[in-house]
C-alpha cells in the first residue's frame, strides 16, 4: 500500500497508472478503474464498508485522509476530532488499498483555508437541515471534495448514506460541474440496537450511548406509520415526542423530504422519502435518516 503524504507525490503514483479519466466508470479495454473513497481518518466499519464496495467494482482504490478544517465552524469541534493516523493505515492495509493521501492542510490550502476559491451548492440543499445548522459546512465539504476529484481522478467516488444531504450535495455539484465521476452512495452501517456509526460516537459517555439508538427508533417509526397509511402529521408527532421524552435529547430537526431535493413532504407521505433527524445528546451531535422506498 502506497501512501502519499503530498499531492506532488500523490500526482506521481496517480500518473504511473495511465489510466483516462474524462471517459468517466466507462473505460477502454484493460484500462483499469479506479474507485475512492474521501475520510477525515477516525475510521470504523462504516468508512470500511465504503472501501469494502470500492474494491468489489475497481482494479484500483485510493482512500484520502484529511480533517478538512474549512467545513467545520465556529465553535465546533476540529481542534477535538480524533486523529488515529496509524491506527487507520492498518485498517485499511487489510482491506487491501492501493494508495492512502494524507496531504497536509498546508498542501490543501496553500494560501490559507480563507483564501481558497471555494465551490458552493445551490440552495436548498446548501442551506436547510444541515446547512441551516451548520451554514458554511456543505461550502467546505463540496470545495475539498472538488479538489480531491480533481487529484485522485477517480472514476467512482464512495460516500455513506448516512450523510444523506452530504450525498446528495456531491450528486449535485458532480452533475452540474459535469465531473466524470459516478457517485455511489452506501447504505448506513448501525450497531446491533440500530445507532448508526459516526466517529463522533466515541464521545457518548455509557448512559448516552444507551439512549442514543432513540433517534433510529423515531425514523423506523415514521418509516412503519408511512407503510401502515397512517397520516404524516400523527406519525411525525408521535416520532418527535419519542426523542422529546427521554429528556435527554435537544431535537434540532425531525422532517420527512424528498430523497433527492429535500423539499419537505407536505400534506401526506409519498414514497420514495427520506426522513432525517438531528439532535444533541449532552455535547455530542447526532444525525441520521431512512429512505422510505
Amino acid at each position: 500500500m502506497f501512501v502519499a503524504h503530498s499531492i506532488e507525490e500523490l500526482v506521481e503514483w496517480r500518473t504511473m497508472l495511465e489510466t483516462p479519466w474524462l471517459l468517466g466508470p466507462v473505460l477502454p479495454a484493460g484500462a483499469q478503474r479506479i474507485g475512492f473513497v474521501p475520510t477525515m481518518g477516525a475510521l470504523h466499519d462504516g468508512h470500511l464498508e465504503l472501501v469494502r464496495w470500492a474494491r468489489k467494482d475497481c482494479d484500483l482504490v485510493i482512500v484520502s485522509i484529511f480533517v478538512n478544517p474549512y467545513q467545520f465552524g465556529q465553535n465546533e469541534d476540529l481542534d477535538k476530532y480524533p486523529r488515529t493516523f496509524e491506527k487507520d493505515l492498518a485498517l485499511l492495509e487489510k482491506e487491501r488499498v492501493d494508495c492512502v493521501f494524507y496531504p497536509s492542510e498546508k498542501d490543501m490550502y496553500p494560501r490559507g483555508r480563507d483564501a481558497i476559491t471555494s465551490v458552493v451548492p445551490a440552495s436548498p440543499l446548501n442551506d436547510t437541515l444541515e446547512g441551516a445548522f451548520r451554514p458554511t459546512f456543505f461550502r467546505g465539504v463540496a470545495t475539498i471534495v472538488s479538489k480531491l476529484f480533481c487529484l485522485v481522478q477517480p472514476h467512482l467516488a464512495y460516500f455513506g448514506e448516512k450523510d444523506y444531504q452530504q450525498l446528495q450535495v456531491i450528486k449535485a455539484m458532480v452533475k452540474d460541474l459535469n465531473m466524470p465521476v459516478s457517485v455511489v452512495g452506501v447504505p448506513t452501517i448501525r450497531e446491533e440496537d440500530g445507532l448508526a456509526l459516526s466517529s463522533r460516537n466515541a464521545y457518548l459517555d455509557a448512559e448516552a450511548r444507551e439512549i442514543a439508538p432513540t433517534l433510529f427508533e423515531s425514523l423506523f417509526h415514521v418509516m412503519d406509520a408511512a407503510r401502515k397509511n397512517k397520516p404524516m402529521s400523527t406519525a411525525m408527532a408521535e416520532a418527535r415526542a419519542k426523542i422529546v421524552d427521554t429528556g435527554r435529547f435537544e431535537l434540532q430537526y425531525l422532517t420527512a423530504a424528498h430523497p433527492e431535493t429535500l423539499a419537505p413532504l407536505e400534506g401526506d407521505f409519498a414514497r420514495p422519502f427520506v426522513v432525517l433527524v438531528a439532535a444533541k445528546l449532552g455535547e455530542v451531535r447526532l444525525i441520521d435518516n431512512l429512505v422510505v422506498r
